[in-house]
């Protein structure tokens, strides 16, 4: 039998296997790319390069996914999950050799395949030896342990090795409290808070990436606390007439937002993954670096909505005649990048024939052969895998208060076209917008207000996190929402960094193997509350350490679009748009470019 056709059954019977070990669930599963991922219809897993050798792995993956499925409840997960970053690692991790244990129990097989997905991964990232520099190693220590007490089975001797070094250092922080998980193995509520406990003996070893600064602020010197007083003073003697301007306009928004439309058949819903990262694979120390020194002062007035919540059904579809009016003159336009682009795409695919088969599809060439030979087996042909990746592009808007007018009307069309015509060529789209819920801070800067105006608090404003399009809608269904970008009262202030963080971690929950986040922004970032509170670079520092990680560290590709501005002060790959027909135009190269497995090293400053 043909090696192609031994992977493809290989690839199936796993696939049937997950989905039977996971309840008979009718997930689609893929085998693109070297991570795994669980979506909420769909399952990611690795692909095969040679079979006898990766074959165990890939049933250990596909089983733990099966038991997450099956024996994981993701509602008791959002009750007992701790806050803190590594915390919740922590605490996830736990979740895992839990699974693993149970599915272990009822099915010794799966034992021995998970076995061989940690051997895997622990030899291309060797567990750290403990000490005070490694918490990013303490969740796989832990899961490791954990699901020794739970299974009785020890880890793969390379690993066992370091466990053993690892054992005393966190038995002397724990004591013998892994010995009560066992008896409840089967109460996901009971095994979440006997966790907690663990997690709270391990709380001074523990440093939380989310934990505050506050302590550090109060040990300043006297002399710069009485200068900082009264700058503070000044600041809000200067703020307070703007304060009032900015509450106007947000009442006035209210207002207008009362009526919301819950008849749209339009379903949006998060594209995070229902399942968290993997344990087994280590992660670096300096994984989160774009975080360092950026704090938040509270995201307990933060939103992540979609357009329908901010505005009635009858506005966003006069809004979006608006729009389409502006779209007239640019339907020439819309064909021509959606053909060029599609041509250059499809010419990636590299689709061939294999001739003269014993089996497959017959072939038309040898239809006279068929005829005068019926018995001669060789009359079929088979067409050759697909060489194109499977993708998904996230579209991040700037709607910031800067982009009034012209520029936000640039970006709307943009999105627009750039949807239509991404969808026309089979890549999923996702269309999302970023701006603030008030002028002058709002609810967190009144609640830093009322509990003293701590000195250096970080980010002083609600967020307003807008999801226009899911990657799962057809753009027809979601066309209306990107009329909202037009509704005055939605543009307010810019906080970039966040929000290219927020979506670059829905990019990392998709099972897809190619991820492209496009930003459309008009320059820095600009939130005047959180910079008269801190350093007068504090948000464009966090968005250069957050590009800087993204385009160095993370597998998704980071591309630019500057509204009016060069961007290329911050992105290294990023194109100028003055007009929306320029899409049609050198842009449309530079996109294409994206889909090249070797792309080139720059793009275009400006595509006049």
């Amino acid at each position: 039998m043909p090696e192609k056709d031994v992977e493809a059954q290989f690839q199936e019977a796993v696939a049937s296997t997950l989905r039977a070990m996971a309840g008979g669930t009718e997930h689609d599963v893929v085998f693109v790319g070297d991570n795994t991922f669980l979506h909420h219809d769909k399952v990611r897993l690795p692909k095969l390069n040679d079979i006898t050798n990766d074959s165990p792995r890939l049933r250990g993956e596909a089983d733990t996914i099966a038991l997450w499925i099956k024996y994981h409840n993701p509602k008791l997960d959002k009750e007992f999950a701790p806050k803190g970053s590594l915390q919740k690692e922590i605490y996830d991790s736990a979740e895992y050799a839990r699974v693993e244990a149970l599915g272990s129990i009822y099915m010794p097989g799966v034992s021995s395949n998970i076995d061989a997905k940690i051997n895997h991964e622990y030899k291309k990232n060797k567990l750290p030896l403990p000490g005070d520099n490694n918490d990013s190693a303490l969740a796989q220590v832990m899961h490791l342990l954990i699901r020794e007490k739970l299974t009785g089975r020890k880890s793969p001797p390379d690993i066992n090795e370091i466990l053993n070094i690892w054992k005393p250092w966190i038995t002397s922080r724990i004591g013998n409290s892994l010995n009560e998980l066992s008896s409840i193995i089967g109460d996901q509520k009971a095994f979440a808070q006997e966790i907690q406990k663990v997690i709270n003996n391990l709380e001074d070893t523990l440093s939380d990436s989310n934990s505050s600064e506050d302590e550090d602020n109060d040990n300043n010197d006297d002399n710069n606390e009485n200068e900082e007083e009264n700058e503070n003073q000044q600041s809000a003697l200067g703020e307070e007439s703007s304060e009032r301007s900015g509450e106007e306009e947000e009442d006035s928004e209210q207002g207008d937002s009362e009526g919301v439309d819950e008849s749209d058949d339009g379903e949006f819903g998060e594209t995070d993954s229902e399942m968290p990262g993997n344990p087994s694979t280590f992660k670096p120390t300096n994984e989160q670096e774009n975080q360092i020194n950026y704090k938040i002062f509270t995201t307990q007035f933060d939103e992540v909505v979609s357009a329908q919540e901010l505005c009635d059904f009858e506005e966003l579809k006069r809004l979006r005649t608006q729009l389409d009016r502006q779209l007239e003159s640019l339907q020439g336009v819309v064909s021509k990048l959606a053909n060029r682009l599609q041509r250059k795409l499809l010419a990636k695919q590299n689709r061939s024939w294999e001739f003269d088969l014993e089996e497959g599809i017959l072939d038309a060439g040898r239809l006279s052969r068929v005829v005068t030979q019926p018995l001669y087996p060789l009359s079929y042909k088979v067409e050759t895998d697909v060489n194109f990746r499977d993708t998904v592009v996230t579209l991040l808007i700037d709607n910031s208060g800067s982009m009034r007018g012209r520029p936000i009307t640039i970006a709307a069309l943009s999105a627009d076209i750039l949807s239509r015509t991404l969808e026309r060529c089979a890549v999923k789209v996702e269309v999302l917008g970023f701006t603030t819920k008030a002028w002058k801070g709002g609810q967190t800067r009144e609640k830093w207000q009322q509990e003293g105006r701590a000195n250096n608090p970080g980010r002083l404003n609600d967020l307003r996190h807008i999801i226009y399009k899911a990657a799962e809608e057809p753009w027809r269904r979601a066309r209306n929402n990107l009329g909202l970008m037009l509704r005055e009262g939605i543009l307010k202030e810019n906080i970039d960094g966040e929000a290219l963080d927020w979506a670059h971690k829905r990019l990392l929950s998709r099972y897809e193997e190619r991820r492209i986040l496009m930003v459309i922004s008009d320059g820095a970032p600009v939130d005047d509350s959180t910079l008269s509170a801190n350093s007068g670079n504090y948000l464009e520092s966090h968005l250069r350490n957050v590009i800087n990680y993204i385009e160095n560290k993370s597998p998704v590709e980071l591309l630019a679009i500057g509204i009016g501005h060069d961007v290329t002060r911050y992105y290294s790959k990023a194109v100028t748009l003055t007009d929306a027909e320029q899409l049609g135009g050198a842009v449309t190269e530079q996109l294409a470019n994206l889909f090249e497995e070797k792309r080139p090293q720059k793009l275009y400053k400006n595509a006049s």
